[in-house]
């Protein structure tokens, strides 16, 4: 089973690094022909279509139980519940074989915020004990926010202490013009 994002197998949203959301989940493709006939409620599976009943509640199980992790993982930034594509099997049953969860990208409104969102993307992509390759690129998305987050943070601290320096040494002229170019 490939883990990545429901139907086009890759993350959704824009190519930007920080676009606003995209989905983390789960795709099974070997399903995609399920079910070409059924049977009717007087009718017994074939052997073959117990078999691909029970591979379907597998899988269903995996899905469903991938998704809740990341949803678990998520916190606030999860923009909906888990949704999923479902097949029906040969037993009129529907079940899950791909699923996605929504998951704001967008950065914090200070570097502060845009750090502990980092973190929380980076945990909620990696929380499946199974994750996919989308799903580490999404890690991998909020590494670099969280980056540059510590980025704009160490930037801020520099300033700063060089704006304390300026008034402990008691010459505000220096401070202001060390704000200014700042």
């Amino acid at each position: 089973m490939e883990i990545g994002s429901a139907t086009s197998y890759a993350l959704h949203g824009p190519d930007s690094a920080y676009s606003t959301w995209t989905g983390l989940g789960t795709s099974s493709s070997r399903y995609a022909n399920t079910a070409s006939h059924r049977i009717t409620p007087d009718q017994e599976l074939s052997p073959q279509d117990e078999a691909l009943v029970q591979s379907l509640t597998q899988t269903d199980r995996q899905v469903r139980a991938h998704e809740q992790a990341h949803l678990a993982a998520a916190s606030g930034l999860a923009m909906s519940g888990a949704s999923f594509e479902l097949v029906t099997g040969p037993d009129g049953q529907r079940y899950a074989v791909a699923g996605e969860v929504r998951i704001d990208l967008s950065p914090g409104n200070t570097p502060e915020e845009t750090l502990r969102k980092a973190r929380v993307i980076q945990a909620a992509a990696l929380a499946p004990a199974d994750p996919s390759n989308a799903d580490r690129a999404i890690a991998a998305q909020g590494r670099a926010m969280e980056l540059q987050a510590q980025a704009e943070l160490a930037q801020q601290s520099t300033k700063q202490r060089k704006l304390g320096n300026a008034y402990d040494n008691g010459n505000a002229s220096d401070a202001r013009v060390v704000d200014a170019a700042a």
